[in-house]
Formats: structure tokens, sequence, C-alpha cells
């Protein structure tokens, strides 16, 4: 009798277990609980495309040295799902954000304003025409891209577990500010020590309820552009090898996005060098950097007390900042005759924020919003839903160089940005 009371005990225990753990269908309907998926997605081109970053450049690359993907990471409160998707590219156009979005809403039932579709700014993946008409091969290839995304992110929310997350820093000092003294009296792309850098690393972790990691997001403020406009081989750059290497060395199926902070005006210490064919070309730049990222995301990672989070909301906001008049401007396209769209965005995990801007914010920026936020855990992720072009600091117009002439913004794009972000955090 005594045995027989023992099984029954162990039984309904089983049961329980089934209940609570095994229905996650059931579990992710439920409100007040976190829940969290990710997939990886191959998107390294089949056909000789174009490649991106150096206008130079202009036949078709000749070969991959290492493979690009995007990576989804889907998260929910068991109310509403939100997305953070980073891709192994140059950008994500305003039409690509346009189209690709409302797709990947309809797909999944998550709202465009929860979804951040972001970029690594990579200078060695295939080209998009970010700012000018795709070719019949390029248009292909995005529509395949559009593809792979909305089914990725799909397949993540139909695989929602139960999940734990948190927060945590550390630095890479392998990155430097790159507005440099051209001896002339103004400036040149170059290795500037003496200004401001960014070099916080950000690592959001996110386990399963089993203690088994699930996610490692990383962001990290610096350009993807260790090889130069003369490599022709496809390849991930840094973020391609700092992914890699975390989801190598932690295993488990992790996958770790890469979202990139606010590098307008941030370089890699190693680049932009020649290619993977010529000797001594710095190529190994992307391997050292990566791995350096990597291996502080690692260690950060395990200093990351994760918890349940009961909440997640976001919101997104469209600004335009005036045309300044110039015709020096080298980004001739304009979403009204006299202004430029900037979409901002912003999302509230729990008691981190993530911001997010469609263009290459210069770094000083981010670190303005993160000074002024409410939340100690704030960070920015720029190449996020659009392409803008750079968005600069109002003291970088008097200084002149590459940034100035490229941007298409009249001064007064730092408080545009940085008042906006702050009024949308209040607003979670």
């Amino acid at each position: 009798m005594k045995t027989n009371s023992w099984k029954i005990k162990l039984l309904t225990i089983q049961l329980l277990a089934i209940i609570l753990l095994g229905n996650e269908g059931l579990c992710a309907k439920s409100k007040g609980h976190f829940f969290a998926a990710t997939e990886k997605i191959l998107i390294t081109p089949q056909t000789p495309l174009p490649m991106s970053g150096y206008a130079s450049r202009k036949a078709p690359f000749k070969g991959v040295h290492d493979d690009i993907y995007a990576r989804v990471l889907v998260v929910g409160d068991g109310t509403k799902n939100a997305a953070i998707i980073s891709t192994e590219i140059i950008g994500i156009s305003d039409s690509f954000w346009s189209e690709c979005t409302p797709l990947i809403s309809k797909a999944t039932g998550i709202p465009v304003e929860y979804i951040f579709l972001s970029a690594v700014h990579n200078h060695n993946g295939p080209s998009l025409s970010v700012y000018e008409e795709a070719t019949p091969d390029v248009q292909a290839y995005k529509k395949e891209l559009m593809n792979k995304l909305v089914q990725s992110t799909k397949l993540a929310v139909n695989n929602l577990k139960p999940a734990t997350i948190g927060i945590g820093k550390g630095e890479s000092k392998m990155n430097i500010n790159r507005v440099a003294p051209d001896g002339k009296g103004g400036t040149t792309l170059g290795l500037n020590p003496y200004g401001t850098c960014d070099h916080e690393l950000t690592v959001l972790k996110i386990n399963d309820d089993f203690g088994i990691p699930l996610a490692m997001l990383i962001n990290w403020p610096c350009h993807a552009v260790c090889l130069g406009p003369k490599n022709y081989f496809i390849s991930g750059d840094w973020p391609g090898v700092a992914a890699s290497y975390v989801e190598s060395k932690i295993g488990k199926g992790v996958v770790a996005p890469i979202v990139i902070g606010a590098s307008g005006d941030i370089n890699p210490l190693y680049g932009p060098h020649v290619d993977f064919e010529v000797n001594n070309s710095y190529s190994f730049g992307k391997d050292a950097i990566g791995e350096d990222v990597g291996k502080e995301a690692i260690r950060v990672a395990g200093t990351i007390k994760v918890k349940k989070i009961s909440k997640i909301n976001a919101i997104q906001r469209t600004i335009y900042l005036a045309l300044k008049d110039s015709d020096n401007n080298m980004l001739r396209y304009s979403d009204k005759p006299d202004s430029m769209l900037v979409r901002l965005s912003a999302m509230k995990i729990g008691d981190v924020v993530i911001t997010g801007v469609s263009g290459e914010v210069f770094n000083e920026i981010s670190l303005n919003l993160r000074k002024r936020s409410p939340y100690s855990n704030t960070f920015m992720i720029t190449h996020c839903n659009g392409s803008c072009g750079y968005l600069i600091t109002d003291k970088t117009y008097v200084i002149g160089g590459y940034e100035t002439k490229s941007t298409r913004a009249k001064i007064g794009a730092e408080k545009a940005i940085v008042e906006n972000l702050l009024d949308m955090i209040k607003k979670l």
C-alpha cells in the first residue's frame, strides 16, 4: 500500500511537470511570463552579385571566404511578442524595411513597432542597392532574403519557450575614433586616439528555464570594415567572427546576434585593409577583433544573473530632419524635397531599454542618450529599421571631413534624435 502511494505521488509530479513545462503553446498565451526563441539562417548569395560598401568595386564577388547569416531573437511576455533581427549585410533600406516588416508582422502577429530589423553594416557582403536602383539579380536576392527573414521569424515565434533574461556590460578597445587630423587643418578618415570612442560592450543573455543558453545578444560600436575595397570575397567581417566564436565556444545551440552600436565615427583598429589574397594585407584583422569581442562577451555573460520579467513594450516614431544646402551631398535621395526621414525605435524588456536609429550615428549621440536615460541599462542599435546615412554631432559640422560632406541633414540631428528617444522611453 505504501509503495502504491509513492507511485501515485510520482505520477502526479510527472503530470504537473508536463502541464507546466511541456505545453509551451499554452504557456506562451499566459500573462506574466517571459518567453524566447532564436533562429539562425544562411544568407550567402548563390549568384555572384556586386559587393557593398565601397563605390570603387564594380565587379561581382569572386568567391566566399566565410558565409554570412541572419540571426533572429524573438521574446514575449505572454501577451505580445517582439523580434530583434541581425543581418550580416550593409544596411536595411527604407524600401526593404517598408516591404519586409509588414510581411513579418502578418506572418507572426508581431506588431511592426515591435520589430527591430537591423544590419551589422558589413562592407564585405552583397550589394542590396540601399541608395540606388537594384539590378534584377540583386532584386531576386532581396526577395529571397525577405522570405528567409519572414520564415525564420515565424519559426522562432512557433518555438517560444519559457526563459530568463539578464544584462551585463564590459568593453573592447579594438575600436577607435576615425575622424582624424589630416595635417592641413582639416580631417580625414584615419585613426584618432584623441577622439571620443565608446568601447562599451553590452550583452543580453537569455537562458531557458533549465539554465541552457538560448541567446547572447551583443551590442558594440564599430564599422565592419576590416577588409578594404580590393576584397572580392564574401565575408561576415568581425561581426561574423564574433558571433561564430561565441556560438562555437558556448555550444548547446546558442545564437549570438551582433547588433551595431553608434559607430558612424568609429572604425576597427585593423582596417580598412586590402583583401584575403595579398600578403600582409591585415586580413587577419577581422579574426583578431571578432575574437576579442567574442571573448569579452563570454566573460560578461558569466557575470550576468538572469531572471524572469513580465512586460515588454515597444514604440516607433518617424522624425524629419531639415536637409542641408550642399552640392557635395554624396547620398542623393530624398523622402521629401526639403527633409530627411529618420525612423526611431524603442523597446523595453523588463528594466532593459533598447533604442534603434535608422542611420549611421556618431558615438557621442549614443553616449549622451545613455547618460540622460532614466534606465541604466540603455543601449542603441544603429542601421535599424531603415537607412538614412550619417547622423553626426553638431560640432562635427565645424571641423568638416568625410561624414560632414556625406550627411544629408543640417545641424540639429543630434538634439532631435536624443530628445525624441528620451520622450519615447518615457512612454514605454
